[in-house]
């Protein structure tokens, strides 16, 4: 059994960490609900009109998706980044000098991120029915429980990634090197039928793929049990991002 002794202690010390910096907060919770209201604002049912693959995008939830993906990667971008610092800052070489655990340090990490992006999935969703109506038919918690999941599962490739990074002013640009192109390839603008066989193959390896596929689905409002396959998918990806992180992670 784990043990996570200290793990509330210091989660709740890496929120408050977190909210002392203001871009941090603007950068993860504000801007993804801004673009969300943004694209409400300037009225997505008329350009999703105009041309076919817009309206690929902004149909099925397409928005919601969209912005769904940012909050994740906002997420994962802002914990390859602290982690970064905290190593080339000798703070994670501290941190396990201490008796609590390495896995009670990275946990906390991941906990704080889990909840910044439900706060501001609920942000999303208080804001944006003025500009986007969901409809009653959509299962708005199923929806946030699904984009947890998700979250949760691309945040281990953030691990990897701060394990590779050499200094925390390389962090961001390559985990956005990483996870932006992931969402190009997960079929949210482009069905993966038309990609090309080579492209297929590394999306079907993607968690990002997996993501998409789930939270389109639970917006349409189909149930889990037709997306078992992409929630067993993530959490793969999350195991084998885990066990790739826990070889090559570095404290110091």
């Amino acid at each position: 059994m784990l043990n996570l002794r200290g793990l509330p202690e210091l989660t709740w010390l890496e929120i408050k960490i977190f909210l002392r910096e203001p871009m941090g907060a603007i950068g993860t919770i504000f801007i993804p609900v801004l673009t969300f209201l943004i694209l409400g604002r300037l009225g997505v049912g008329r350009v999703a009109a105009a041309s076919q693959s817009v309206g690929a995008l902004f149909g099925a939830g397409g928005v919601p998706v969209l912005v769904s993906l940012l909050i994740a990667n906002n997420a994962v971008l802002s914990l390859v980044t602290i982690i970064s610092i905290y190593r080339e800052g000798g703070i994670l070489k501290r941190l396990r000098a201490t008796p609590l655990r390495p896995q009670t340090i990275l946990s906390a990490h991941v906990i704080v991120k889990l909840l910044l992006t439900a706060v501001t999935m609920s942000l999303m969703i208080l804001a944006g029915k003025r500009y986007y109506s969901a409809g009653p038919e959509v299962p708005l918690f199923s929806f946030a429980i699904a984009l947890l999941i998700a979250t949760w599962s691309i945040l281990s490739i953030g691990f990897i990634v701060a394990s590779i990074v050499p200094t925390a002013r390389f962090a961001q640009p390559v985990g956005a090197l990483v996870l932006y192109p992931m969402i190009g390839l997960s079929g949210l603008f482009v069905p993966l039928t038309v990609l090309p066989p080579g492209l297929r193959a590394v999306a079907s390896v993607l968690p990002m793929t997996y993501a998409v596929s789930l939270l389109q689905g639970i917006w349409r409002g189909e149930g889990w049990i037709a997306h078992t396959g992409d929630v067993v998918g993530l959490v793969v990806a999350f195991l084998l991002c885990t066990a790739i992180s826990a070889r090559v992670f570095r404290w110091e």
